[in-house]
């Protein structure tokens, strides 16, 4: 009862010490991890770029939890059996003689040996089973991502079949690993409880049936007989503890070797991460690309206040080449409309020059990138308070250094026309919700011009960023933009947006493109020309019809003609 107060202090403080080492090692590596996901637009690369990772979100949250538990647990797994190992098999051996325990343990090697030989690759399992819970958790992400698309198409069969065949694989492949794991725990139950205790016990059993203590002749039977009953129960529990840690040995084969299997998944993440700190992308390539192409480098140079194009390639990330040679400059109150139909580089263009995609070619001048500003067609929204909406990605504390006050949000607000938004919250600027859950679409778009008119830049990307607004607050848009001395750089078919920029650069579809001053009144007046002449072009086939009846009419009064022309002859 004494020695059960440290033994039992010493257990629960190996367990709770064995669980915070697996804390610390979690906490260093995830650190790290972060560090490396966030920098260099890592995050955008490892999804969008490289083929190697498509669940980062799986590997940075489980994979790496359970890879800090297995191997927080090595000690208790394989240190302590293995020490237990050598006292018991020390104490053995003073009881029963080296002979025997030096042939126990040749026997029990052997066996070890055709175990190991036939165990399977359990880190390799693991490793496939990680994958395919991922691969399973980014089916689910993807349905919630896309929820409102597919629930306005109905499909909800197909994804219910998608989802099936992501969980199907993942459970054929768990099934797999219980039918490996049947057969070779049989084996090892075998050896390890069985064949080894039956020479366990022949050795415990030696001392009763042999004198191996060298005791004389002239002691009494008692004593012999208690002698031999002593060491066959002395022999007996050292033998069991000793088979027990060396099976807890033999059973963490199989853990060392999923701690394999988790090492790997890990390893691949940090390799992926690496690499995107060089640009280097491994991504499956359309049949039709030029690598050539993908064998150039560019460069990228920072100017005071101009962005210019000189020979630049726009090379989407799987090779496909959209522009050869693309050159055009622009420098403040250059207003640039950016139109082409789909797919001919119109967002490439500022995925280059934002440093998402890499440069294959040419040089890109460009300012710093405070000087450049993005809105998509659907802005980002962060969790936090609404004004964390206005100033992103500047934080409460950047805001006070550029001498911006609640006051003057409130008026960038007034200024976009979504100034009811702080009256509905009592909490005003302070409110917190589910940003992009509570607001509508217009008003997400006003949030983003809201948030250019704060940040002020020298250029500003508009893709598509006033198609949920009314005509008036596209109208407020541009005409304060460019009061505030802001160049913009749209992407957009609507003629209502012609007058508002003064260059536009026009991508055919095919790998041309025309960069030219736009004047927005002639460009109109040729669209409603152009739009007439598309509607009188409807109409030629109902006139060529026509006219083809009439020219069968006319055949016909010339054949009448004829005949009645006989008659009268």
């Amino acid at each position: 009862m004494a020695m059960a107060v440290p033994a039992t202090y010493t257990n629960s403080m190996l367990a709770y010490l064995q669980k915070k080492l697996a804390i610390a090692f979690r906490t260093r590596l995830t650190n790290h991890l972060h560090e490396l996901y966030t920098q260099n637009m890592t995050f955008y690369k490892v999804g969008n770029l490289d083929d190697r990772i498509k669940n980062a979100d799986q590997l940075i949250t489980q994979d790496v939890s359970r890879f800090c538990t297995a191997l927080s647990s090595l000690y208790s797994n394989i240190t302590k059996p293995i020490l237990d190992v050598l006292i018991c098999n020390a104490q053995l051996s003073f009881a029963v003689g080296l002979e025997p325990l030096i042939i126990t343990n040749i026997m029990v090697q052997g066996t070890s040996l055709l175990l190991r030989k036939c165990t399977p690759a359990y880190g390799a399992l693991a490793a496939t089973e990680q994958k395919l819970e991922g691969e399973f958790r980014f089916t689910h992400s993807r349905l919630v991502e896309n929820a409102e698309e597919v629930a306005m198409f109905r499909g909800e069969a197909v994804e219910h079949g998608i989802l099936e065949d992501a969980y199907a694989g993942l459970v054929k492949h768990i099934n797999k690993i219980l039918k490996v794991r049947i057969w070779h725990g049989m084996l090892e139950d075998y050896i390890i409880k069985y064949l080894w205790g039956g020479f366990g016990f022949a050795l415990c059993g030696a001392p009763v049936f042999f004198d191996l203590s060298g005791a004389s002749n002239g002691d009494s039977g008692e004593i012999i007989v208690g002698n031999r009953t002593k060491g066959l129960v002395t022999n007996r529990r050292l033998l069991l503890q000793a088979s027990d840690a060396f099976g807890r040995v033999m059973y963490a084969y199989k853990d060392l070797a999923e701690l394999a299997g988790y090492t790997s998944r890990v390893t691949l993440l940090l390799d992926v991460l690496q690499d995107m700190q060089t640009n280097t992308f491994q991504k499956k390539l359309v049949s039709n690309c030029n690598k050539a192409v993908l064998a150039g480098k560019g460069d990228f140079t920072e100017t005071v206040q101009e962005i210019e194009f000189e020979h630049v390639p726009i090379v989407s990330p799987n090779g496909d080449t959209l522009i050869k040679n693309l050159n055009f400059k622009l420098t403040p109150g250059m207003h640039l409309l950016i139109v082409g139909p789909n797919g001919s580089g119109k967002s490439s263009l500022f995925r280059i020059l934002g440093g998402l995609w890499p440069l294959y070619g040419g040089v890109v001048h460009k300012p710093n990138r405070k000087k450049i500003f993005y809105i998509p067609q659907r802005p980002y929204l962060s969790v936090g308070t609404l004004r964390d909406q206005i100033i992103y990605p500047d934080t409460h504390a950047d805001m006070k250094k550029r001498n911006v006050t609640d006051a003057d949000l409130l008026q960038l607000l007034s200024k976009v026309q979504i100034l009811h938004i702080v009256s509905s919250n009592p909490l005003g600027l302070e409110a917190e919700r589910d940003w992009k859950d509570v607001l509508a679409g217009g008003d997400k778009q006003r949030i983003a011009m809201a948030r250019l008119f704060y940040h002020r830049p020298t250029f500003a990307i508009l893709d598509e960023c006033t198609s949920s607004v009314s005509m008036d607050a596209e109208k407020l848009l541009y005409t304060h933009a460019q009061e505030l001395g802001i160049s913009v750089m749209t992407v957009s078919h609507r003629p209502s947006l012609w007058k508002y920029h003064n260059w536009i650069l026009q991508f055919d579809g095919e790998g041309g493109y025309a960069f030219v001053e736009l004047d927005a009144e002639k460009r109109l007046a040729l669209q409603e020309e152009k739009n007439t002449i598309e509607l009188k072009l409807v109409e030629v086939p109902k006139w060529e019809k026509r006219l083809a009846e009439l020219r069968g009419l006319r055949g016909s009064y010339q054949d009448l003609k004829k005949l009645f022309s006989g008659i009268d002859g």
